[in-house]
């Protein structure tokens, strides 16, 4: 009886150390820091996801996945609830992304901060913010990958479209009438080698006539100066430009001599000649009809109308 109750005894005292020892891991264990709540909600798929995954802001642990449920408000919506440390710089542009571990396809939250809106973002249990979920690399990919597949499926259409028969002959025949023109033009650098064979000659004429062109610019860049040079000196103060308008000048001021001065005299002149030649005809008239006139003197005029002794001549 005595063996018995010692066995008892150890077999109690063994089965209180276990749970014992249990209870120190598990308190060991258990998660003693106060985090803040935050909330994810997205309608991209989170696989490899799981309840008590990591999350990390920028590679460091920030904290874990609290619980992922479905939201009932919106049908299609996962709600991530997560807990982050408290000295984790969580603002209002952090966002989310998931992340994978290797090849396991484990996934785990990942923040980061586009530095947008560098203002804390406050959470509770009682009012959870929310922080964004971004596509990750995998979505993206997945995305991107359906669209090449697309393009790649839209490309092979096109290319049996285009090797259809009717367009494989077409460029056979293409192919024919290119290598048709080829044959064609296989003479075409025969006929061309005599030309290019007076290339050089031709060469040396046209280098010689650039010199000639050359010379005679720098002919005419002389001629030019001396050009300007000849019109600076006649319109110099005593230049030929200048004498000429002294001359024009002159010649007007005589003109306007003659014109003023010689002018009126010699009309002058002119009316007394007249005058004179009028009186010699008038004498030499008088001569006429009496020549006695010279040894007798000439007679006395007849008095005229209104003078006395006037004599109305009978009809």
């Amino acid at each position: 009886m005595e063996n018995k109750a010692h066995a008892l005894i150890a077999g109690l005292f063994t089965v209180i150390l276990l749970i014992a020892a249990i209870i120190g891991v598990m308190w060991f264990n258990s998660d003693r820091v106060e985090r803040v709540p935050y909330e994810i909600a997205t309608k991209l798929s989170v696989p490899g996801l799981n309840p008590q995954a990591d999350v990390r802001y920028r590679g460091l642990d920030a904290g874990k996945v609290d619980a992922i449920t479905f939201d009932p408000k919106f049908p299609g919506q996962i709600l991530i609830k997560i807990k982050i440390n408290p000295d984790t710089p969580v603002t209002q542009s952090t966002f989310a992304t998931l992340g994978y571990q290797g090849v396991t396809g484990i996934a785990y939250i990942q923040l980061d901060d586009d530095g947008s809106k560098p203002v804390k973002l406050a959470s509770s249990k009682q009012h959870l913010a929310r922080i964004e979920l971004r596509p990750s690399l995998f979505d993206n990919l997945q995305s991107k990958g359906a669209i090449i597949l697309s393009r790649a499926d839209e490309m092979i259409n096109k290319l049996n479209d285009l090797l259809d028969p009717a367009n494989q002959k077409t460029m056979v025949k293409a192919f024919s009438d290119v290598s048709d023109t080829a044959n064609a033009y296989r003479d075409i650098p025969q006929k061309l080698e005599p030309t290019i064979r007076q290339l050089p000659a031709l060469t040396g004429e046209l280098n010689q006539a650039l010199a000639s062109v050359t010379a005679l610019s720098n002919n005419m860049s002389v001629l030019s100066k001396n050009l300007n040079s000849l019109t600076a000196s006649l319109q110099g103060p005593d230049g030929a430009v200048t004498n000429l308008t002294g001359a024009v000048q002159n010649i007007g001021s005589v003109a306007s001599g003659v014109e003023y001065d010689t002018l009126p005299r010699f009309n002058t002149l002119t009316n007394e000649a007249r005058s004179s030649m009028r009186t010699l005809n008038q004498t030499l008239d008088h001569f006429n009809q009496q020549p006695q006139s010279i040894l007798f003197g000439s007679k006395a005029l007849p008095p005229g109308p209104g003078e006395a002794g006037f004599v109305a001549p009978s009809k």
